[in-house]
C-alpha cells in the first residue's frame, strides 16, 4: 500500500496539561468530543469526532516548571522526522525532544522555531488521507502562529514543510496577517504579537464547531475563559478565541451554512435587462410627475400674478379717481373766490 502524504501537513494535537480528567470533562463539554483512554496507554486519552481520533491529552511532563500553563502542541507530518529535526536546527531552531519512537504512533521529536514557538513533528502509523473541502465537525480547521517575524518564521517552516505564502492581508496597525498553505489548500496564518502580550511566540488551533455563538454561550457552563469575543472573518466564517480552565488558549471556527449563498446566485441568475428595464419606468414615470408638478405650478404663478395685476390697475384707479375728485373741489373753491371778488 503506498504511504499517505503527510509532510506538511497538521496530523495530530496533544494537549498538555496539569488536570487531565478536568481537561477532559472541558473539551466533552464544549466540542463534543468522545474521549477515551488509549488501549496502549491508559493515562493517554484519546478524543474523537465522529469515531475519528483528532486529538490527545496527557498530564504535563513533572521536570517542567510550575509556571508553565497547559498548552497545545501541534504535530506535523514528516516522513523522514530525523533529518527534518536537522534542517529545523541548521534553519535556527532547535531540539527539545531529540526523535524517538512511540508505539502505535509513530516516529517524532519536539522542537522549537527561531523565535521560540514549539511544535512538533511527527511520521505517523496508519495515516488517513487528508479531508477533501471543509474539515469535518469536531477536527481542527485552522492553526495561527503568533510570533516576532512572521516573515523570518515563514521562511523557516517553508524550508522544512514546502508551505506556500497564499495571501499577504494588510490588517492596519497589526500589520500583515500571512496565509500559508500547500498544494492550494490553506492550512493557517502568521502574525507578529503585540509587544505588550506577555506569551513568547505560540501556536493555536483552531477547532471546527457547528455554531461558534452556541459554543460561546456554553463556555462559562463548561468552565473556560473568553480572550476574544465571537467575530467574522473574511469568506463568511465565524471564530473565537478562549482558554481552557487551566490556561490552554485554545480557538474555535465555525463555517457560513451551506444555504447561505443561494440567495445571491438566484439574483445573478435573473435577466440583466429586468432591472435596467424597471428603472427606465421609474425615470419615466418620475419625469411625468415632475412635468405635471411643474404644470401646476405655473398654473398657480399665472393665476397668482393675474389677480395681482387686476388688483394693481383697481388700485390705480381708485387712485386716479381720488385725485381727479381732488383736483376738481380746488378748481371750483378757485373759481368761487374769483366770482366772489369780482362781486366787490
Amino acid at each position: 500500500m503506498e504511504a499517505v502524504d503527510v509532510r506538511g501537513r497538521f496530523v495530530w494535537h496533544q494537549l498538555m496539561t496539569r488536570d487531565v480528567p478536568g481537561s477532559r470533562n472541558f473539551y466533552s463539554g464544549l466540542m463534543g468530543w468522545k474521549a477515551q483512554p488509549w488501549p496502549l496507554d491508559p493515562a493517554y486519552i484519546v478524543c474523537h469526532a465522529a469515531d475519528v481520533p483528532v486529538a490527545g491529552i496527557t498530564e504535563m511532563p513533572a521536570k517542567l516548571p510550575a509556571d508553565v500553563p497547559s498548552h497545545w502542541v501541534q504535530y506535523i507530518g514528516t516522513r523522514d522526522v530525523d533529518n527534518t529535526a536537522d534542517a529545523a536546527v541548521r534553519a535556527g531552531g532547535s531540539i527539545l525532544k531529540a526523535p524517538s519512537d512511540m508505539a502505535g504512533a509513530g516516529r517524532y521529536a519536539l522542537l522549537s522555531d527561531p523565535q521560540g514557538a514549539v511544535f512538533a513533528i511527527i511520521d505517523p502509523e496508519n495515516a488517513r488521507p487528508e479531508a477533501v473541502g471543509i474539515p469535518p465537525l469536531g477536527a481542527f480547521s485552522w492553526h495561527e502562529l503568533a510570533t516576532s517575524d512572521n516573515e523570518a518564521a515563514f521562511a523557516f517552516y517553508s524550508g522544512l514543510f514546502g508551505w506556500d505564502v497564499m495571501e499577504r492581508m494588510d490588517m492596519g496597525p497589526t500589520g500583515i496577517y500571512l496565509v500559508f498553505g500547500q498544494n492550494g489548500v490553506q492550512r493557517g496564518g502568521m502574525y507578529i504579537k503585540p509587544a505588550d502580550w506577555p506569551a513568547p511566540p505560540n501556536w493555536m488551533p483552531y477547532a471546527h464547531v457547528p455554531d461558534v455563538d452556541t459554543s460561546v454561550a456554553n463556555l462559562e457552563s463548561v468552565g473556560g475563559r473568553m480572550l476574544v469575543e465571537p467575530m467574522d472573518v473574511p469568506g463568511g466564517s465565524r471564530i473565537a478565541s478562549l482558554t481552557d480552565p487551566f490556561g490552554a488558549p485554545f480557538a474555535i471556527h465555525s463555517f457560513p451554512a451551506a444555504g447561505a449563498a443561494k440567495p445571491k446566485a438566484k439574483a445573478k441568475a435573473k435577466s440583466p435587462q429586468k432591472p435596467k428595464a424597471r428603472v427606465a419606468v421609474k425615470a419615466k414615470a418620475a419625469k411625468k410627475q415632475v412635468k405635471k408638478a411643474a404644470k401646476k405650478v405655473a398654473r398657480k404663478a399665472a393665476g397668482k400674478v393675474s389677480k395681482a395685476k387686476k388688483a394693481a390697475k383697481k388700485a390705480v384707479r381708485k387712485v386716479v379717481r381720488k385725485a381727479k375728485a381732488r383736483v376738481k373741489t380746488r378748481v371750483s373753491k378757485v373759481s368761487k373766490r374769483k366770482v366772489a371778488r369780482r362781486k366787490k
